[in-house]
């Protein structure tokens, strides 16, 4: 596994030993950084479920000013933190290992620019923390939120909890759900190249 762009393009992560975790595939995060491109330099970035952290270390890679990574697994969280080590991403990163659901409240941003909600597929997480995330301050009308599923996975729910999807990308065993409040004015523009 490796960084795929930005500065510290080709730098190698670690990944967490087992099938504890489910590290995305470096094809669908170049696809998913390339529809970001614009929405990335000089955001804060949170990783939810973070596994190994690659994702929120491309964020960082690609000019994130600042990224969380949420993970409870500690062998994950030591390879985030090598990972971070290894990048020099350590003073852009704060690492908590925690369960995501009761500890957003230690984000402690005004606003945080994009969410990446990546949990196990089989552990039914998806709405208990888009519950969490619709309550949470610093999720704004201009956060957007991905999350990672199984493409079967129904994201209809988070209709009620004051989100819309505004687009999926389906790849060949997953797909990637874009939401945002909906409180947001539907015709403004929307992030990156979405």
């Amino acid at each position: 596994m490796r960084v795929i762009g930005g500065e510290k393009r080709h730098f190698k992560l670690l990944a967490p030993e087992g099938k504890d975790t489910r590290p995305t595939a470096d094809s669908i995060r170049e696809t998913l950084f390339n529809m970001l491109r614009s929405s990335v330099p000089g955001s804060i970035f949170v990783d939810l479920f973070a596994g190994s952290g690659a994702i929120g270390i491309e964020a960082l890679s690609r000019g994130a000013e600042k990224a969380y990574f949420f993970e409870q697994n500690p062998r994950a969280v030591k390879c985030i933190i090598e990972n971070l080590k290894t990048t020099g991403y350590t003073e852009k990163a704060t690492v908590l290992r925690s369960d995501v659901i009761r500890t957003l409240s230690r984000i402690r941003e005004e606003a945080v620019d994009l969410v990446y909600l990546d949990p196990p597929y089989d552990k039914g997480l998806y709405r208990p923390a888009l519950c969490a995330l619709s309550e949470a301050p610093f999720v704004t009308p201009f956060t957007l939120l991905i999350a990672e599923s199984e493409k079967e996975e129904d994201f209809s729910f988070a209709l009620s909890r004051g989100f819309r999807i505004i687009k999926e990308k389906t790849y060949k065993h997953n797909k990637h759900v874009f939401l945002q409040r909906g409180d947001r004015d539907a015709d403004s523009n929307l992030p990156g190249q979405l």
